[in-house]
């Protein structure tokens, strides 16, 4: 059965938060500019469970967060001293505003790894060197957590200026300490990472390393501080000092890890958009379908786009699914129109079809996803509440939700 109607596009995330929210980093931005909600981040797969803080301070969960053993697909590029923003919000998907709740009080810190592959490596153990830090400030009386409120989530952090060029995990961290005082005590870690690749010219590698999990333990006293009844004593940073450039370094010319990292300093080679792809979102990608002149070829294109959808709804994280008006649309397969792919201009508000494409060949062919379910629009009715699919008998044609019927069945637009 054929598609009634289908445009290949990435619309607001289906699945909110509906739970008690904490914090997680989402956003990476490179000298200010955003990389995309969840592009090139490790961040927990579950939308229910993203903002919770890790508890068990020995877990694997340390080092990136839930899930953060695996690599995402893409791998964002820096420059030399980049400015580096972490973005860290209490709903995943932006749906509600807010960093986090004001009560959980405590430090920030970002660390970094030198590694062989930013997408290979699981980020656990050894090799984590800290490149700034901030607890409580004595001159503003105010927790790190309390200034990153007051910048809408935002933690800046500069690279250091000799760090040798490569592959990077680039680790924000917060620490709450609202509860560390409880019996037993419960210190909320909140952490990820960005996979990036640095260009630099540069050849420091420090040497001044700890492992993660490893660099703190439940015992620590920078994990216990009652922050409702201080101490007179101030509070003490958990882990190592920060990297200053041009200190506690060797050179990547020389030594062992010379010979580790050496063939990964020239230029990148994993993690990169290929030039083909079309739309985004977080580290997934989408191409263009080919040409097509008649009906046949029509509705394999859509039968190519629903596919590739179906990839995206699968692999979404919890920030959701969003284009930002660039959408891919396949349509006319029922009005007759059977040349195609159009041609889309992208406008401020979403995407304008303008022409079709002289086809170069025709496809044919095309698979259905596994678990997919094509509908014909003719027997279903208009949605009338955001819903569509066989399962509610119900189409996105014509509704004022978009025309859209998404995998888990919603309708969305541009």
């Amino acid at each position: 059965m054929h598609l009634s109607l289908f445009t290949l596009v990435l619309v607001a995330c289906y699945s909110s938060q509906l739970v008690a929210a904490h914090t997680v980093f989402t956003t990476l931005f490179v000298n200010d500019v955003s990389q995309g909600d969840g592009t090139c981040v490790r961040m927990p797969s579950d939308p229910s469970t993203a903002t919770f803080p890790i508890n068990d301070l020995d877990s694997d969960s340390m080092a990136c967060g839930f899930n953060g053993t695996r690599g995402v697909e893409r791998v964002c590029a820096v420059n030399q001293t980049a400015k580096l923003s972490f973005l860290f919000r209490e709903y995943a998907d932006g749906s509600q505003e807010g960093a986090i709740d004001p009560n959980h009080k405590g430090p920030c810190a970002v660390y970094m790894k030198r590694v062989a592959s930013a997408i290979n490596d699981t980020a656990v153990g050894s090799g984590w060197f800290k490149i700034w830090d901030e607890g409580y400030d004595n001159s503003t009386q105010k927790w790190c957590t309390e200034k990153l409120i007051q910048n809408n989530g935002y933690l800046s952090v500069n690279i250091p200026s000799d760090l040798a060029g490569g592959y990077y995990l680039a680790r924000p961290e917060l620490l709450a300490l609202h509860q560390a005082d409880k019996t037993p005590p419960n210190p909320q870690f909140y952490t990820g990472c960005a996979q990036i690749y640095l260009d630099s010219t540069e050849t420091a590698v420090p040497k001044d390393t700890v492992s993660i999990p490893g660099y703190v333990n439940i015992h620590s006293p920078s994990v216990l501080y009652n922050i409702w009844n201080p101490p007179p004593t101030p509070y003490t940073m958990a882990g190592p000092a920060p990297y200053q450039p041009g200190t506690s370094s060797i050179s990547n010319t020389t030594g062992s890890k010379a010979a580790k990292f050496s063939t990964y300093t020239a230029k990148q080679d994993e993690g990169l958009l290929p030039q083909d792809a079309a739309i985004t979102n977080a580290n997934w990608w989408g191409v263009e379908v080919a040409a097509y002149t008649n009906e046949a070829g029509c509705w394999d294109a859509s039968e190519n786009c629903w596919n590739q959808t179906t990839v995206c709804y699968d692999c979404a994280p919890p920030t959701g699914i969003r284009g930002a008006g660039r959408g891919r649309h396949i349509k006319g397969c029922e009005g007759g129109d059977f040349k195609g792919p159009p041609v889309l201009v992208e406008t401020e508000g979403g995407v304008t079809m303008t022409a079709t494409i002289a086809p170069a060949a025709e496809q044919t062919g095309g698979v259905y996803a596994a678990g997919s379910t094509v509908v014909s629009a003719g027997s279903l009715g208009t949605s009338e509440d955001g819903k569509c699919g066989d399962g509610n008998g119900q189409t996105c044609k014509g509704s004022g939700f978009g025309e859209c019927c998404s995998q888990v069945g919603y309708c969305g637009g541009v």
